[in-house]
This record gives structure tokens, sequence and C-alpha cells, in this order.
């Protein structure tokens, strides 16, 4: 887990190629048609991503149809409505005011899907108030063309079992059962690094950010002064001439739970064992490469966390239970102060973790950073 994804880095590429497109085509023309934006952009799935915004903006508005009146239930006034939707999508007709927010909110959700499509299933399963409803992740996946088995997989799943919604928790946890079975590997970003930077120049290696070291929490002394941080050194430009290097998208950590420790045999004259650390000793123990005031305050720690580091601390920390890591995630943010958080910590999960490993660290520097 050393890189993530920068989502500013994907923002801030994708406005750029937009900006092109955008400038080329309407440089021409005052508005754009259906069949033009299925063949705007070189990378297929962008065009595709603005007409799946399209569609599910028709829903959105027809689910607001509501009446004292007439009854939009009726099966000839659903039919009706399908028809006109039919219609109006081939008389579709957009400004560029309106289209370029289309345009760069699709180039922003390819290059996620292509470069790191561990995110980008976590966005489309949790959804709003972290459900998933079957129907319209079924119109979610019909226009992804990139990295889409683990996601027709899960509808499929979701499908057989014959539900109709089911909480993000439970999409999460058979994503991760059908990732291990199919042995899931994104594809191959060349050919899209290529169409990309025939656009815009494109050093995709820019996406990718170390991960803030885990740094040591020790409680200044009152009326301390905080020490001022030093200034950031200049970040090299995400959009370059040209790229050289092909950058392999972060996957799940698929390091196992620590192995128990084995007994040590005994011996004459061998000092007696120290007792074990406890969980605030364990964290101040170890020496960090900056102070606290470098963290970035977090409002929830579950808001926060990737599915790489879902996969992650599921599988290393909490013993590859799903639900036990989201109970605890969920427990932890109802706390109001780190000093609760540990001892819950200690008391109900600590056990058996190895306190020098990375996982522990990053998974220890997210709740510090919830209670700043």
């Amino acid at each position: 887990m050393d890189e993530k994804i920068s989502l500013e880095a994907i923002a801030l590429y994708g406005d750029a190629y937009a900006d092109k497109v955008l400038k080329g085509f309407f440089s021409s023309k005052e508005r754009i048609t259906g069949s033009e934006i299925l063949s705007l952009c070189n990378v297929q799935q962008v065009n595709l991503f603005i007409v799946r915004e399209l569609f599910k903006s028709w829903k959105e508005e027809t689910r607001k149809l509501k009446s004292s009146y007439f009854d939009y239930e009726n099966e000839e006034v659903k039919e009706a409505l399908e028809n006109l939707m039919s219609t109006l999508s081939q008389n579709i007709s957009i400004d560029q005011a309106h289209f370029a927010p289309l345009l760069k909110k699709a180039v922003s959700q390819t290059l996620l899907v292509v470069f790191d499509p561990y995110d980008f299933f976590a966005m489309t399963l949790t959804g709003k108030n972290n459900k998933l409803e079957v129907a319209p992740f079924r119109e979610e996946i019909k226009y992804l063309k990139v990295n889409k088995a683990p996601l027709e997989g899960m509808l499929q799943r979701l499908e057989q079992k014959g539900v109709t919604d089911i909480s993000g928790n439970e999409a999460f946890a058979i994503l991760d059962q059908i990732l291990e079975e199919v042995n899931f590997n994104p594809e191959d970003v060349e050919e899209y690094l290529e169409k990309f930077s025939a656009v815009v120049p494109l050093d995709a290696n820019r996406f990718y950010v170390a991960r803030t070291p885990v740094q040591e929490f020790t409680p200044p002394p009152a009326n301390t002064p905080k020490p001022t941080p030093p200034p950031a050194s200049p970040a090299p430009p995400l959009i370059v001439a040209e790229t050289k290097t092909t950058p392999r998208p972060p996957e799940p950590s698929k390091a196992a739970a620590p192995p128990q420790q084995q007994p040590r045999p005994a011996a004459t004259n061998q000092p007696k064992a120290q007792p074990q650390p406890t969980l605030n000793e364990a964290i101040n123990r170890q020496p960090r490469s900056a102070v606290i005031d470098n963290f970035i305050k977090i409002d929830k720690i579950r808001d926060s966390l990737t599915i790489n580091q879902k996969f992650m601390f599921t599988k290393v920390l909490f013993h590859g239970d799903f639900e036990l890591f989201s109970r605890a995630i969920d427990q932890l943010d109802r706390f109001e102060n780190l000093k609760a958080a540990l001892r819950y910590i200690e008391e109900e999960h600590s056990v058996g973790w190895d306190s020098d490993s990375e996982e522990f660290h990053e998974f220890m520097e997210l709740v510090e950073r919830r209670f700043l």
C-alpha cells in the first residue's frame, strides 16, 4: 500500500482533456447531438458514460412526476413515458455550457475505472446512503465496457438471489468473494494511455501519490507553540510532453493475517519475557517522519477508506471477516475522543495484531486523524 490514487490529479487531467475536445468540436458547431456524442472522443468509454449520465437524468426527472389528478403508475402512462424517452434519445441537442460538465465527469470516471478499478467498484456499489439498488445498478453497468467482469458477476449473483436491494456492506462482501473466485486482473492500461495521450500527453504515474507516512502522536505540553511545517517542494506537472512508462493499477493487498507466534524453547540464563506493550505504547514507540500537525483531519473513517484499504484491513487485521471490520469502523466513528477509540480497539480487536506492520500503522493513522 505504498501508493494511492489522487482524485485531484485525475480531475485535473480530465478537465484538460475535456477542454481540448470541447474546443475542437464547438469551434464549428453550437450544439451536439446524440450520434455525435457516441463518436466524440477517441476513448469510447467516455462517450458511453456521457450517454449513461443523460439517461440517468431522464430517469430521475420521471421519478419526480407526481400529481393529484393523473396516475403516473398506470401501465399505459409508463409505456407512453418509455416511448417518449426513446423519441427524445433520437433528438438530443446540447449546447457547450451544459455539455462541458457532462464530458468532464465522464472523462474522470473513465480514468478512474481504467487506472484504479477497485475504487471505482466501491463508489458504484455503495451508491447513495450506502445502499445498492439492483435495477439502477443494472442500468449503470450496461454502459460499462472497461474492467466490467466483477460487476457483471455481482449483478448475476444478485439476480439469482432475487433481491431488489442490499446494503453497501453486503455488496462489498459479495464483491470480495467474486474477485477472489475469478482472480480478477485489471485490463492493461497501455491502450488507454496511448489514446488519452493522443489528445493531451499524459504521464499516468502522476495519478498515484505516496501515502502519508504514519506519524508520531505525542500530545505537546500546554501552551507550547505548534512547529511550522517546512514548505512543500513543487510537484512536477501532471501533463507532460511524452510518456515512457506504463503504470500498473494498485491491487488490493493479498497479505494474509500474520501467523501466530511460535513459543520459544526454554533456555537457561534467559531473561524473562517482556510484557506485551499496550496499544498506546505500540503506537508511540515507532518513530515517524513528521509531527501530527501535518495530519489532515477526517470527519468519518468510513468515508475516508478506499476499497484497497477495506481489502487490506479486513484480511490482515480482522481475520478476513468483512462484517466484523465494518462494525468496528461504525463503532469507531461513534466515539467522541481518541482515548475511548483506543480502549475499544485494545479490548475488542487488537489481540494478534502485529504492531510493527504497515497495515497496523495505516489503520491507526486513520483512527488518529478522526480525533484531531
